[in-house]
């Protein structure tokens, strides 16, 4: 995705599908209420340019559950729900790639002794992914982020930040990329996001 871009982003960021996907779908009904609300594989041409890499940060942790709903019954913070695509730089979308999420909680805290907030999953057959979850806090030095590794079956793991635009504090995180600029939609119940992955398939 590139936010200084308009062409591309509007090839990837689709605000339709935003505006029609449910903000909560949660075990089972994921794949229904998806394949009914994210829109087919967005127009794109081949030789797009791949998510741009960023750093890990300190706070990672491996063998992560394997969980779409990251947001925890009476967990304080405002609702979010972030779905997309996983392609190549061919446009083709990538069923099974691993989508790893961590990010701190609404007090701007990494829970590094269980995995409160984090988790991984795996796209459906059409390289769809969604993720429940809570809108990250702002803490020292950083504007608000989630962290994410992403992997296609037998390729090179991407690692990433992606973001939240409007943010007073993106322009002064030294490791802010509007490059991985989600689109948010707000509403009353809570936030809904899209960010499409782009991998370098070898």
């Amino acid at each position: 995705m590139h936010h200084d871009d308009n062409f591309r982003q509007g090839r990837r960021l689709l605000v339709g599908a935003i505006a029609s996907a449910p903000l909560l779908v949660v075990g089972d009904n994921l794949r229904a209420a998806t394949r009914g609300s994210i829109a087919p594989t967005p127009a794109c041409h081949d030789d797009d340019e791949p998510t741009p890499r960023q750093t890990e940060g300190p706070f990672f942790k491996s063998e992560s559950p394997q969980r779409q709903r990251l947001r925890e019954p009476g967990m304080a913070g405002r609702p979010l729900a972030v779905s997309g695509v996983v392609l190549s730089t061919a446009c083709v979308p990538i069923a099974g790639a691993k989508l790893d999420f961590w990010r701190c909680d609404h007090d701007g805290d990494y829970d590094n002794r269980g995995f409160v907030l984090r988790g991984h999953q795996f796209t459906d057959a059409e390289g769809r992914y969604f993720l429940e979850t809570i809108e990250p806090a702002l803490y020292p030095g950083r504007t608000r982020h989630i962290h994410v590794k992403v992997q296609a079956p037998h390729q090179r793991v991407l690692t990433t930040q992606l973001y939240f635009p409007g943010e007073s504090r993106n322009q002064r995180d030294r490791i802010f990329d509007s490059r991985t600029l989600m689109e948010i939609v707000r509403e009353p119940s809570g936030l809904r996001g899209r960010f499409d992955f782009v991998l370098t398939i070898g």
